[in-house]
């Protein structure tokens, strides 16, 4: 198996043939598919102005953020984009429990021709940094304060990493990506929705050279890509979907709701529709259920408009 560190970009890709956006921007690919390459999608939809955002950060080495609502494909989207250039991604989720020892490493024992040994085991961020990875930290505005600060060190584009505890500077491999997705960009949570997000330092904010902002897709795109991944779904019964969806998204922006129905909710409503054989019974267990009790008339009602029959559990 080759060695991931000496992996090198061996062509360029032209964004227009690739992902047909028109742009005087080639892109270095690898010829090569590590482990660590994500799959090809085919029905996955890209967004024009994100997908120009993502091959800069690949092209020029741009740190990248991409903020949007839940459910847009924020971290797929980036792994697409790094699937179709064949170059190897690891994707870390910032959640409460990991730590700073996780980011950088920590001693651990281990054995050495038969004695236990203490040894420095390296963390995801020096790995990373001195390979031709693209780095993406999932719900970055998560991050715990001091994981934080550890990923400010290599924000810069030629930043270094200093492992205190080794005595050892470690410099980024040229093909080195760093990116990262976040909900509310870095204001924490103002309506309860992303409860557990933080207010982040704004001074790191600012190392971010690109911010990309991806948002629902049209009806027409989110209803090819629920066809898509669910080939059995009748197109006029996903349509229908859609614009529930739609309603629960205008709903929660002017305060009927709480929570909202994300393109992954619809994916999941049309595959329970063949589970449970209904399509109420579906979209009760797929939305309807999370929502509080006082506004179970607003989706019903939703429901109705949509598809012209009350949700009483029929087929």
């Amino acid at each position: 198996m080759t060695d991931l560190a000496s992996l090198q970009p061996t062509r360029l890709i032209d964004v227009r043939e690739t992902f047909g956006i028109d742009a005087d921007l080639r892109v270095p690919a690898f010829a090569e598919r590590d482990e660590h390459v994500p799959e090809i999608d085919t029905a996955y939809r890209f967004n024009h102005d994100v997908t120009l955002a993502l091959l800069a950060g690949f092209a020029r080495n741009r740190r990248v953020l991409v903020q949007g609502p839940h459910g847009t494909g924020k971290s797929t989207h980036v792994e697409q984009v790094a699937a179709r250039l064949n170059w190897p991604c690891v994707r870390v989720n910032l959640d409460g429990h990991l730590s700073r020892l996780d980011l950088i490493g920590k001693d651990a024992v281990v054995v050495r021709q038969d004695r236990q040994v203490t040894e420095f085991q390296e963390g995801i961020v020096p790995w990373a940094l001195q390979r031709p990875v693209a780095l993406v930290f999932d719900e970055y505005d998560a991050g715990r304060p001091d994981v934080m600060f550890v990923i400010q060190r290599i924000l810069e584009r030629d930043g270094s990493l200093t492992l205190l505890d080794q005595n050892r500077v470690i410099r980024p491999h040229p093909h080195f990506r760093l990116f990262a997705t976040a909900n509310t960009l870095g204001l924490g949570d103002l309506d309860g929705q992303y409860h557990g997000t933080q207010r982040l330092n704004h001074a790191q904010l600012d190392r971010w050279d690109i911010t990309a902002a991806l948002h629902y897709l049209s009806a027409e795109e989110e209803i090819a890509i629920v066809c898509a991944r669910v080939p059995e779904a009748r197109p006029e019964t996903v349509a229908g979907m859609v614009a529930v969806a739609a309603l629960t998204r205008q709903g929660f922006a002017a305060g009927d709701l709480s929570t909202l129905m994300s393109p992954r909710t619809v994916i999941s409503w049309a595959e329970n529709v063949e589970l449970f054989s209904s399509l109420a019974t579906a979209f009760r267990v797929s939305f309807a259920n999370r929502c509080d009790p006082a506004e179970q008339p607003v989706v019903a009602e939703y429901f109705q408009r949509c598809f012209g029959r009350e949700m009483d559990g029929s087929a």
